[in-house]
């Protein structure tokens, strides 16, 4: 398996409640590589273009005017597979679906406030990080113990 970096955002309903410090310590817990972070409000246009797949979707203005009512925790984790053990960690869509344990099983209760967002996908991920980040906030850097997370 290989590194690979994923997008993850904690939206406004996982920041109003007081979630950001548990969500990154899951991911610290796990192992990842916190390579970018920063707390925003994004724009509608940001917005609208992070949920462009869904644009002719019903709920598309909803998605869009949720996402941009308040601040975000924008964040790129680096590691092996880490975009499938985000997705894993992350939990189902539906948080009244999603595993106790994960997430979304764990804080979540509806759909449309379902604390956080993952890149579902090495395309995803790669057009994710580079909407939400430039290169120059993206720090390289080595963990002090990366030789006892993996045998890689």
């Amino acid at each position: 398996m290989t590194k690979e970096r994923t997008f993850i955002a904690i939206k406004p309903d996982g920041v109003q409640r007081g979630y950001v410090s548990e969500i990154l310590g899951r991911f610290e817990k796990k192992g990842f590589k916190l390579v970018g972070l920063k707390q925003l409000i994004p724009s509608k246009e940001l917005a609208q273009n992070h949920y462009g797949v869904h644009r002719e979707r019903p709920f598309f203005g909803d998605l869009v005017d949720f996402i941009s009512s308040g601040p975000v925790v924008a964040m790129v984790w680096e590691g092996e597979g880490v975009i499938l053990s985000a997705r894993k960690l992350i939990g189902a869509t539906k948080p009244l679906e999603a595993e106790p344990g994960t997430i979304r099983g764990d804080l979540a209760i509806d759909i449309g406030r379902n604390i956080i967002h993952g890149s579902d996908g090495e395309d995803t991920a790669k057009f994710e990080i580079n909407l939400w980040f430039n290169e120059e906030e993206l720090c390289e850097w080595e963990t002090s113990d990366s030789k006892w997370r993996s045998e890689n």
